[in-house]
């Protein structure tokens, strides 16, 4: 009996974790994904991504949590057409062959309730390497307008846009990319 007892307890137990999983869905207004590459060694060129989509599931008392976040390459904007059309070419992302990018983490770094970095792989030119976000701010909370939890902060991380094949430029254009993401998600 004192078996049974345990079992159920533990079964319980395992019921209460999986129900603190809360799914957010990326609210892309609110979410701005941008990079920074120096040229020559002179000025940064500066551009983002205008669409974006994806989920984050959040389970704060587990520590645990997953992310995917799609890019659509070809919304890649610097405010300069000619130099939005080099960046969609062959040269550089190819949106022609690989329209989308994406970022899947599922290893989270949490300093008490603040997530402090997210760990997985990023997907470019049909290449997929490990990258870590490192969040500078993260928080939760109940956005007055929508009635419902929203969660979200500013990550960035440095790539070497060469671990995917971008090596258009090399060594004059630098290889080092810094990625800077803003994300507000919305409780479903």
């Amino acid at each position: 009996m004192k078996k049974a007892l345990l079992l159920t307890a533990l079964f319980a137990a395992a019921g209460v974790a999986q129900a603190e999983s809360v799914t957010y869905t990326i609210e892309p207004t609110h979410t701005q994904v941008f990079f920074e590459a120096k040229h020559f060694g002179t000025s940064t060129n500066r551009g983002r991504w205008d669409k974006k989509e994806g989920t984050v599931t959040l389970d704060k008392a587990a520590k645990t949590g997953k992310v995917e976040l799609t890019l659509d390459t070809t919304s890649i904007s610097t405010g300069i057409g000619p130099f939005d059309g080099h960046l969609k070419s062959k040269d550089f992302f190819n949106v022609a062959e690989f329209p989308t990018a994406k970022f899947v983490g599922d290893k989270f770094t949490f300093n008490g309730d603040k997530v402090t970095s997210v760990a997985g792989e990023l997907t470019l030119l049909g290449k997929t390497n490990p990258v870590t976000l490192t969040a500078s701010s993260f928080n939760c909370y109940q956005n007055p307008m929508l009635k419902r939890e929203v969660c979200g902060g500013d990550f960035e991380a440095t790539i070497l846009r060469s671990q995917w094949g971008m090596g258009y430029g090399l060594p004059g254009i630098p290889d080092s990319v810094r990625l800077l993401i803003q994300v507000e998600a919305v409780k479903q």
